[in-house]
Order: structure tokens, then C-alpha cells, then sequence
């Protein structure tokens, strides 16, 4: 039997304090958290100052939060395993058998860690069970945590659940997730923290509208810029879990798990399950530096877009399922005459598919569309200099398709006799079956072979309900095989890209971006709804990764007519595309969208690779946001009316995230024209009256309109910069440069000339 110790992780100004028991221990708690959260310095407190009081009626031992919740232990909440050997074995009692640690002996800037993992093994064997634990603390300060659980025993193991989970400090008063519905994707809520648990279960076999996506608990108020915050991210692109739970002892903390169905798993002697990875972040100063340490950890992935994100023409609003060889050629060539790089082919260019009933399945090229195939539209756009791309479907099949004819026994569901309930008239392929599988791996492997397809728009457009496989659940398995699948396809043909598109954004996760390139956020394209979609899809994935369109003047999905401006200013900030009929677009329109485009490949390299900020501004109606280099040398930021001010101009705003002590020149940005921006002049002096530029409500701009200069970046934060007054839903742009440090202004009892 070994001592106990203190095992101490540090990186990015967050620290993990762990308490384990020695090996073989079975006589005191198990491994227990002392601490997630801001960082403790160089040399952590000694676990004495974590310990709880005993109180009257309660356990005789100082309640801890156990690592590994189990009710053997005293833990009166969520136990970490829930399962049975057939009733029996329901409450395992785990000792450590090993532990691993590495800790990384390197030090940044600041002398602050680089991190680490701790690797707990557990066992009871008595009830013929193993668990193994696992806490990675990456240099970018964001925690990963999973969990393996092994069947030792000689009997079967009914499993119906496994989760993991992460202190949170009692700072913590305040919960924030997200919800939403097709085309409203990603809203937040809040509640108090109070005690017992919040609970979200999704029950779509796909990470589903309303998934909440980053779950966050922190002091009451907690804002982008201000409060203590922690955040978790559950990586799973199937059924879930995700919970915050405050016990009275005072444990408060955030986890989540697969939500398995019945029966689902079941561990054979010797079989293991292993959790979805649950991520962490945590801030002091608000949402912003929880953002911050996701991009940081998700732009550090190897297989993370290395190249410049592309701006891509979607052909779905400009030509929805009539497909044409002409028109669509005509398409491809104002695309690349306006600067698009990426042409996709949306949905209709298979198996008798004219609408949305039919088809799915028959992965191939529609003679009565293309009578001489793909390649003459795909060589046409590929000789402009344009990547070709297409959209996809495979987890899915119509049932007036030949394949579900051939094949009804490939439909997912729960038995024979018995087919789920229709949903955009398609049922899920069931990707379980071997035969279902490699159909559909062969035909997409042979388009992909057949034709220079460089990228996939890969769409989930139902939910799943009742997933089956063989009579039994299998929304797991089914899950495993989609991911498979496109692994699979990404293995056979090097350099493909892959979209992950359901019905918009119902499949975020950071488990789907382990195969794929970008998800489409919403099929909304309306540029108001947007804007909060955006911002909170921001919380976790970097603009590169959130595919942002620029549609037709009024949104197909809501109505709302929107400005070019306004459209084009939202979706700078996202990987750029536009869905949008421009073969019906005039020559004012064609250079303004060639204008936007030149803008966004000039900051391309700032946009995705700078830090996301964004502004606290309660009660202005106004939303600011923006992307500052890793140096702070440069920003651009977006000043967006998401509805009227009660203040008839709402006062200096703040432009946060830039270097407090360099001193910056700010330029307001006209999105569609050269030169400097002049929103009061008509947009077309010959059209008469009614031609004006509707952006600004006001007779006057700032002084300092269109260009300041000499102002540091600690006042742009604090003071704030004042600003046109807007008409809602309306945007303006602006570019800040720094030209120096500041070098002595501003010392206490100077005065400046």
C-alpha cells in the first residue's frame, strides 16, 4: 500500500489539484478533485485546506468530490456507473490498482506548467469490474476527461450508463447552456444553480437543435468580458446527456455521458466501453477566455485546416432541385468572375431525385439530369480554377428509393415489422449492418474515384428515433458507423474535405470534427438570427469552422429582407460562402460582392487565426464583436444593430481585447465599396430620392469619422469609442491598426500639450 499524494497540473493560468489514495487502499476515499479552476500558483495548497467539516447527521468522514462518484463512497448524487450483472454487482466499491502521472516539465513565459495526465486504474473485483480514468491538461488550459469501464467477471455486464464529470467552484451561482429549433439554432438560457440537477438529455441520435451544446456555471451575471466561469463540452454526435448538479454538501459540478438505450450495451467478459471525452475551460474574466481556450485547443488539432479557408457558392437558393447544365455553368461563371474559390453542388444530382421524397440512397449520377455525367459541369468549374464540391446524404435512405426496395431490411428501426416514424419523408440507414455499410462506403468511394470531387457537404436531415439494429437499440453503434464512415472515405482519398451539415446545426461537436472540416451552423441564412447563432456556435469552434453564407435579399427560411451590408458584414465573420442566386444579380451588386470577397481574403489569415472577443453592451441594442491578431497588432470588429436603442445615440462603445499600452489608429469600413466609408451620400446620385444608404440613423456622423488616429488600446477598452448611430439591423466594420507603444503618456502627474 502506498501513501497518499497531491497531484498538482498547471497550464494557461488553470490548475488541477488531484488528492489520490495510495495503491491498494481501501480504507479511505477515493481519488478526489481539490481544485479546477483559475490557476494556484507554483506551489498548490496542501489538501488539509480543501477539507470539509463533518456535520450532524451526515457520513462520519469529511465529504470530498470523489473523482469517480460512486454510492459505496457516500456520494449521494449521480453515481459515475450505473449497471447490473443481472441485478446484482449494482454498486461498485473501487480501490486504485495504479496510477500513472505525467506531468510536463516545461514551463512558458510566465512560468506557469504546460500541463499534463493523470491516468487513475480502479477495480473492484469483487464485482468483476475495472475502470480506468483519464485527465489531460493541455498547454491551451482546456481539461479532457474520459472513462473506460472493462467487465472482469465471468458473466455478462448490463451497462445503462457511464459518465464523467468536473468540479466547479462555489463561485458558481449562475447556469448558462444552449437550446434552439431548425433555423434557430444555439440561443442561450440561464437558470440559478440551485440545488439538485439540470439535466439536458438529447434523444435524436444526433447532437440534435436543441443540443446546449457548451454548458457553463459561474458567478451570478457572468458575461463575455466579466465573471468567473467554468464551461463543458460533451464530444459526442449522438444520444446524451449533459448535466450540473449542486449537492447540499456543497459539491457543485458539470459532466455528461451517452444516453444509452436499453439493453444497448452489453460488456462480455473481458469487453471495455469507453466514454465520450468531456472538455473543460475555464475563465475569470467571462465567456471570452472560456472561447479563447477552446480555439486555442481546437486550432492545435493535427488534423485542423492548415489551408485558406475557401469562399464557397452553394447552389441549394440559387437553384434548389432544378438542375441544369446551362444554368448551372452560368452560375460557376459569375462565381469565379466575383472571386469564389469552392463550387458546390448541392442536392438533386442522383437517383431520381426532383424534391425532397425520393432517392436518397441511389448514390448515382441521374441520367435524365446529366445524361453525359458530372464531368461537364465539374470540368467547366474546375477549368475556371474553382474547387469542385458536392452534397451528400449517407446515413439515410427514402423508401421510394431503389435501395430501400431492394433492401428493406437495411432500414434502422426496432424489428421487423415495425418503421419508424417518417421524418422529411426518408428513414436512417441502418450503418450497423456490414452489407448497408460497405454499400454505401463503395458507391461514395467510386464517385470520389470517378470524378475530382474535392469536398463533401454532408447532410443528416432527421432525427433518429428508434435506432435499431437486429431488435436491439443501437443508436451507439449506429453513431460509431457514421463516424466510420467518413473516416473511412477521408482514409481512401487524401486531401477531402468534409462539411458537417444536419438540416443546419443540428450536428456540432467536437466529436464530428474529428472527421470533418466545418459545420454549417444553421440553414438559416437570415443575417439577424445569424448573429446569435454565431455567437454562441463561437463558444466553441473558431470562425474557420463555422460555415457563414451570404443569401438572397430576403432569407427563404424567415422572410426578413436584409441590406447587402448588413449580409455581408455577418457573414465575414465565419468561413465565407454565398447561397444565393447571382446569375440574377446586376453589375452594382457584382462589384459589391467582389468587394466583400477582396475584403475577406485580405484578412483571411486575422479572421481565422486571430482571438474571437465581443463586448459587453446590455441595453444599447448593439452587439460588438470582433478578431484581434495574436499580437494585438491588428483587429477587425463588427458593430451590429440587432434592434432599436432606447438612448437616441448610445454612447461611446468598447472595443475590447487589444493591447492596453499600444496606440492604435481605428478606420470605419465600408463592406461593399473602396475608399472611405460615407454612409450618408445616396448609393446612386442618379436614381433621385429614395436611393439613400439606409446603415446610419443619424444627420451627422463622429468627429472622427472615417478615420481616427493616435488612441490607445486601453482606452478603446475602457473608455470606449463613440459611434454612428444605426438603423436596426444594420452593421458597420471597422479596422484597427496598432502604430506604436505607448511609451511614458499617461504617468501619473504628466500633462500633455
Amino acid at each position: 500500500m502506498t501513501p497518499s499524494r497531491l497531484v498538482y497540473l498547471r497550464a494557461a493560468g488553470v490548475s488541477v489539484l488531484l488528492d489520490l489514495p495510495g495503491t491498494g487502499d481501501a480504507g479511505r476515499a477515493v481519488p478526489a478533485f481539490l481544485h479546477w479552476g483559475p490557476d494556484l500558483g507554483p506551489t498548490p495548497p496542501p489538501a488539509a485546506a480543501f477539507t470539509a467539516p463533518v456535520t450532524h447527521s451526515g457520513w462520519d468522514e469529511p465529504a470530498t468530490a470523489p473523482i469517480v462518484p460512486a454510492a459505496a463512497d457516500g456520494w449521494r448524487g449521480r453515481p459515475a456507473l450505473r449497471g447490473s450483472r443481472a441485478g446484482t454487482d449494482y454498486s461498485p466499491h473501487w480501490r486504485v490498482v495504479s496510477s500513472r502521472v505525467d506531468v510536463a516539465a516545461e514551463h512558458d513565459a510566465a512560468g506557469a506548467g504546460t500541463g499534463g495526465r493523470v491516468r487513475l486504474d480502479l477495480a473492484d473485483e469483487a464485482a468483476g469490474l475495472g475502470l480506468t480514468w483519464t485527465l489531460d491538461l493541455s498547454v491551451t488550459g482546456v481539461v479532457r476527461v474520459d472513462a473506460a469501464v472493462r467487465n472482469t467477471g465471468a458473466t455478462p455486464y448490463q451497462l445503462a450508463g457511464l459518465e464523467v464529470s468536473l468540479p466547479v467552484g462555489p463561485a458558481a451561482r449562475e447556469l448558462m447552456d444552449l437550446t434552439g429549433t431548425w433555423t434557430r439554432e444555439r440561443h442561450p438560457q440561464r437558470l440559478p444553480f440551485a440545488q439538485g440537477a439540470w439535466v439536458r438529455a438529447g434523444r435524436h441520435g444526433r447532437t440534435g437543435h436543441d443540443a446546449p451544446t457548451v454548458l457553463c456555471a459561474g458567478e451570478e451575471g457572468f458575461a463575455h468580458r466579466r465573471g468567473r466561469v467554468w464551461a463543458v463540452h460533451l464530444a459526442a454526435s449522438g444520444d446524451t446527456e449533459v448535466f450540473a448538479e449542486r449537492l447540499p454538501d456543497p459539491s457543485r459540478r458539470l459532466g455528461g455521458g451517452e444516453l444509452l438505450g436499453p439493453g444497448e450495451i452489453e460488456l462480455a467478459p473481458g469487453e471495455e466501453y469507453r466514454t465520450p471525452t468531456l472538455f473543460g475551460a475555464c475563465a475569470e474574466a467571462g465567456l471570452d477566455g472560456v472561447a479563447a481556450a477552446f480555439h486555442r485547443w481546437v486550432r492545435g488539432r493535427p488534423q485542423h485546416p492548415a489551408t485558406p479557408r475557401p469562399v464557397i457558392l452553394n447552389t441549394w437558393e440559387a437553384v434548389y432541385f432544378r438542375h441544369d447544365l446551362a444554368a448551372l455553368t452560368e452560375l460557376a461563371d459569375v462565381a469565379a468572375d466575383i472571386g469564389v474559390e469552392r463550387f458546390v453542388l448541392d442536392d438533386g444530382w442522383f437517383g431520381h431525385r426532383r424534391d425532397d421524397t425520393a432517392g436518397l440512397g441511389d448514390w448515382w449520377v441521374d441520367p435524365a439530369v446529366w445524361p453525359d455525367g458530372l464531368g461537364p459541369l465539374i470540368d467547366h468549374v474546375t477549368g475556371l480554377g474553382l474547387e469542385f464540391g458536392i452534397w451528400v446524404e449517407p446515413e439515410m435512405v427514402s423508401p421510394d428509393s431503389d435501395l430501400a426496395r431492394a433492401h428493406p431490411d437495411w432500414i434502422s428501426g426496432p424489428g421487423p415489422g415495425r418503421t419508424p416514424a417518417s421524418w422529411r419523408h426518408q428513414q436512417v440507414l441502418d450503418l450497423v449492418h456490414p452489407e448497408a455499410f460497405a454499400y454505401v462506403l463503395g458507391t461514395l468511394d467510386a464517385l470520389l474515384t470517378t470524378y475530382p470531387i474535392r469536398y463533401l457537404k454532408w447532410d443528416q436531415n432527421r432525427d433518429h428515433t428508434e435506432l435499431g439494429h437486429g431488435g436491439r437499440a443501437a443508436a451507439h453503434a449506429q453513431t460509431a458507423a457514421g463516424l466510420a464512415l467518413m473516416a473511412e472515405l477521408k482514409r481512401r482519398h487524401p486531401g477531402l474535405e468534409i462539411e458537417s451539415c444536419s438540416s443546419g446545426g443540428a450536428r456540432v461537436d467536437l466529436a464530428v470534427l474529428e472527421h470533418t472540416d466545418r459545420v454549417w451552423a444553421s440553414d438559416s441564412n437570415d443575417a439577424l438570427e445569424r448573429q446569435t447563432i454565431q455567437q454562441y456556435t463561437g463558444l466553441l469552434l473558431p470562425p474557420e469552422l463555422i460555415g457563414a453564407h451570404i443569401g438572397p435579399p430576403t432569407a427563404h427560411s424567415s422572410g426578413r429582407t436584409h441590406a447587402l451590408g448588413f449580409r455581408a458584414v455577418t457573414a465575414l465573420f465565419g468561413h465565407l460562402g454565398l447561397e444565393w442566386d447571382i446569375r440574377r444579380t446586376g453589375p452594382r451588386e457584382r462589384d459589391e460582392l467582389r468587394h466583400v470577397i477582396g475584403l475577406y481574403r485580405r484578412h483571411r489569415a486575422l479572421l481565422h487565426g486571430g482571438t474571437s472577443v465581443r463586448a459587453d453592451t446590455p441595453g444599447t441594442g448593439l452587439g460588438i464583436h470582433g478578431v484581434v491578431a495574436p499580437d494585438a497588432g491588428a483587429a477587425l470588429y463588427a458593430v451590429v444593430a440587432t434592434g432599436t436603442s432606447p438612448d437616441a445615440a448610445p454612447g461611446p462603445q468598447p472595443l475590447p481585447g487589444l493591447d492596453p499600452d499600444g496606440t492604435y489608429d481605428v478606420e470605419l469600413v465600408d463592406p461593399l465599396h473602396p475608399g472611405p466609408a460615407d454612409f450618408h451620400a445616396p448609393t446612386d446620385p442618379a436614381a433621385g430620392h429614395g436611393a439613400e444608404d439606409h446603415t446610419l440613423k443619424e444627420k451627422r456622423s463622429p468627429a472622427w469619422v472615417p478615420r481616427l488616429t493616435g488612441v490607445s488600446g486601453a482606452a478603446l477598452a475602457n473608455a470606449g469609442l463613440t459611434l454612428p448611430v444605426l438603423n436596426p439591423e444594420q452593421a458597420l466594420l471597422l479596422h484597427v491598426r496598432r502604430t506604436a507603444p505607448v511609451s511614458g503618456a499617461g504617468a501619473p502627474g504628466t500633462v500633455s500639450a
